[in-house]
């Protein structure tokens, strides 16, 4: 019928992806205990950068999953369109 979903993106993507996620996380998390201010402070800069990252992934997943669903609602209809052309038959009179 139709030919499987290749892959988007490379491996060198994914870990350059991967990596900068980590060294950017890294730098923010040693810059938040490294800052002269109070413990209040730092953990309230902390809890902030894991609420950051956590609504990031959501997002990244939220995004994700519209994109799969449209993509199967795109193979439904076209699964439903090649049944309807093959039972076509455009020499068929109706009605004789």
């Amino acid at each position: 019928m139709s030919a499987p979903m290749q892959a988007r993106t490379t491996a060198a993507y994914f870990v350059q992806a991967v990596l900068s996620f980590s060294l950017s996380g890294i730098a923010l998390a040693a810059g938040i205990a490294y800052l002269p201010v109070g413990g209040w402070t730092r953990a309230f800069l902390g809890i902030g950068l894991l609420y950051t990252v956590t609504s990031a992934f959501t997002l990244a997943k939220v995004i994700r999953d519209r994109q799969e669903s449209s993509e199967m609602i795109t193979r439904v209809d076209q699964a439903r369109l090649e049944k309807l052309l093959s039972e076509h038959d455009p020499f068929k009179v109706e009605g004789v």
